[in-house]
């Protein structure tokens, strides 16, 4: 199986994935909407129901098995991003299974059941791990980051960007810095242990955006009242 993915067009417009099957592929799509262009035979494609757990965490009813040989090619809204995962057999992450594009053939799905804590922060019971040989694609909103862990010296995430952390991680909810900083941040994971965890870097670009556009009360009136205002104030 061969996946190309196009950064070129990864901004405004959106990024594009082309999968390209052989015989004997198969991939599991939880996302079929999204496919926009499709070589082969049509009986390659088979829709099926998701499971109970599956329905309730993607909030979709159906999900697409697609064995080769074919291709097609998925659209992804802007903003979002792929990014494509080779499981060992040593792999020990945690996902977030909302964030599960596709998986193959061969990748095993166990639930393991949060602490209290985490689910009430998380809004989620339970998360992934995946075992066995094979692929899996996260989509995620931006760059997705990997930083390694340290067995004393924390590493703070935001607790809404993480995508995967080590089974075995120490997490504790809090904040980090003086008064101000922790009175205006995101709850973060203060995180220790040994392996490495993958965030998403693009969860807060709309906020960025938000502020690097907006002008201001005060700059708004100036155009107002000084003459030509709108010609002068840039």
């Amino acid at each position: 199986m061969n996946i190309h993915l196009n950064h070129a067009e990864a901004g405004t417009a959106g990024q594009v994935v082309t999968f390209s099957l052989i015989q004997d592929d198969r991939l599991h799509i939880l996302h079929p909407q999204q496919i926009v262009a499709f070589r082969g035979s049509s009986s390659s494609r088979q829709d099926k129901f998701m499971n109970i757990s599956g329905i309730y965490r993607k909030k979709k009813l159906i999900k697409s098995e697609i064995t080769g040989p074919c291709q097609f090619v998925a659209a992804l809204p802007p903003g979002f991003t792929m990014k494509e995962v080779q499981l060992t057999e040593n792999s020990d992450l945690l996902y977030d299974f909302r964030h599960l594009f596709f998986y193959t053939d061969g990748v095993t799905m166990h639930t393991k059941i949060q602490k209290i804590k985490n689910m009430l922060i998380t809004r989620d019971a339970v998360k992934m791990k995946f075992s066995g040989q094979g692929k899996i694609g996260l989509l995620t909103q931006g760059q997705v980051c990997q930083q390694e862990l340290h067995p004393t010296a924390p590493l703070y995430v935001d607790a809404g960007s993480i995508i995967a952390y080590p089974e075995n991680a120490h997490l504790e909810l809090t904040v980090y810095g003086n008064n101000l900083a922790s009175q205006h941040m995101n709850y973060h994971w203060k995180m220790t242990g040994h392996g490495s965890v993958l965030f998403q870097a693009g969860r807060e670009n709309y906020k960025l955006q938000q502020d690097v556009n907006d002008e201001g009360l005060f700059k708004r009136i100036l155009k107002e009242v000084i003459p030509f205002g709108n010609v002068i104030i840039k």
